[in-house]
């Protein structure tokens, strides 16, 4: 069997000190996230993230910078996740309906209330990835190089 990691990207958007997040249902668990999916084939991972934030929340995004990059195995499971996780701008207010399927809704939490609700979120990488928005950590853009 050959090893393929899943990549994904993910958005960290705030505004008011508060940050964007969905609620979704996984394996029939209500689950926090940041706007998240899996990179398509044939699309850079700046237009994935944008896809992403606006079929789970109807907001338009703006990516300015990327956040870090995460690698995640799934405890006893044969499943690696590789998440490019991005900050930037949304739009004031959703521009279209919520597109994906097992999205709930999308909601707006303090860094506070996303730690209070820490076992609800659906992977360590939330988590980490506010962490490391909050500590400051941003790379251009140009670090990523789409040469397809």
């Amino acid at each position: 069997m050959r090893w393929t990691p899943h990549v994904t990207v993910a958005a960290v958007a705030e505004r008011d000190g508060a940050l964007l997040f969905v609620e979704e249902v996984v394996n029939g668990r209500f689950v926090l996230n940041q706007p998240a999916g899996h990179w398509e084939e044939g699309e850079g991972l700046v237009e994935a993230v944008k896809r992403e934030v606006m079929e789970e929340t109807g907001h338009t995004f703006e990516p300015e910078a990327l956040v870090g990059v995460y690698r995640w195995t799934v405890p006893d499971r044969e499943l690696t996740y590789l998440r490019f996780c991005f900050t930037g701008q949304v739009s004031d207010a959703p521009q279209t309906p919520i597109l994906e399927g097992g999205i709930l809704r999308a909601l707006w939490l303090t860094p506070d209330e996303a730690k209070a609700e820490q076992q609800r979120l659906r992977s360590p990488m939330v988590m980490r990835c506010i962490e490391d928005y909050l500590a400051g950590r941003r790379y251009p853009l140009v670090l990523l190089n789409d040469l397809g």
